[in-house]
């Protein structure tokens, strides 16, 4: 049976968050709706749980980010500033370039991970959840999110 991770292992795990392999609708961009959905928890609770708020705004949100050639904590000032969706959705359309290059990024976002010292990454992170076995199955950083937060059984 394959091994799961270890309760804790990672900090607090939020399952309300979508995966990083959802679309965003207006964009067809992979992982947007996870970095706006982080900066909606944000505004709602005023901070994310630790094992989240070390990569706020870093790591795959910074990625996506660069890829678009904007500030990450722009697109955090159009949430905490929308009054709704359609408010977030309208921000957006002001902030993102005409072209936001989808396909390229979207190739880029599901290789994180693919390279020699990304594998070590990923042996290193699923070792710590208890879950070395699990190192030829997770080959990427999406995965390892979907897999902590139990999208990946």
């Amino acid at each position: 049976m394959p091994s799961k991770p270890i309760p804790g292992s990672t900090g607090a795990v939020l399952t309300c968050l979508p995966s990083p392999y959802e679309a965003h609708g207006g964009t067809g961009l992979l992982y947007l709706p996870r970095f706006i959905a982080k900066c909606k928890y944000v505004k709602a609770n005023g901070e994310l749980p630790p094992s989240y708020a070390k990569n706020f705004k870093r790591g795959l949100d910074r990625f996506l980010c660069m890829h678009l050639g904007i500030d990450p904590a722009a697109v955090e000032q159009v949430v905490r500033e929308a009054g709704s969706d359609e408010e977030i959705e309208r921000g957006l359309r002001g902030l993102l370039p005409a072209d936001v290059r989808a396909p390229a990024w979207n190739r880029e976002l599901a290789q994180k991970g693919m390279t020699p010292a990304g594998a070590e990454f990923l042996l290193q992170a699923l070792t710590a959840m208890g879950c070395a076995d699990r190192a030829g199955e997770i080959r990427s950083v999406p995965d390892l999110i979907d897999f902590d937060e139990g999208r990946i059984p």
